[in-house]
């Protein structure tokens, strides 16, 4: 499994011109899937995610997980990460899981999430999705489960 999160004022997700998810102060994390990946690996990075520690303390220091400043997570499913651009121009998404999986794993993440105490907001599996954000820091980082 991959996520990348990025810490944010705000995000939002959209479908057909319909706001679906949304928060303030909090992670956007785009998850992505590959057909390695087990419920282990989406507990491990749930997690991860949860602790993380990206956001300031009172010294001004990356020293707080988004449990503990209080903030929201809007998560969207994103198969695209695993999209292979080595051969070509056009991206192979051979390592991307099969939708069925893809759907059960992010499931899985976003359960394991709101189990630690954190709101979580959603995009719709598989709809096109029209992501909006306000980037803090900028702060982003890339996590991979080690299933992979």
């Amino acid at each position: 499994m991959k996520v990348v999160i990025q810490r944010v004022k705000a995000a939002s997700v959209s479908v057909d011109g319909e706001t679906v998810g949304q928060i303030g102060d909090g992670l956007l994390v785009l998850v992505g899937v590959s057909h390695n990946d087990t419920a282990a690996d989406a507990a491990h990075l749930a997690k991860k995610t949860a602790n993380l520690r990206i956001f300031d303390d009172d010294n001004g220091v990356m020293n707080r997980s988004v449990l503990e400043c209080g903030g929201t997570i809007l998560a969207v499913s994103q198969f695209t990460l695993y999209g292979d651009c080595k051969k070509g121009n056009r991206p192979s998404y051979i390592d991307a899981a099969p939708p069925e999986k893809g759907r059960e794993l992010y499931k899985e993440y976003i359960s394991r999430l709101r189990e630690s105490g954190l709101r979580v907001e959603t995009g719709i599996f598989q709809a096109e999705m029209e992501v909006s954000l306000i980037n803090d820091g900028p702060v982003t980082l890339i996590l991979e489960s080690t299933g992979r």
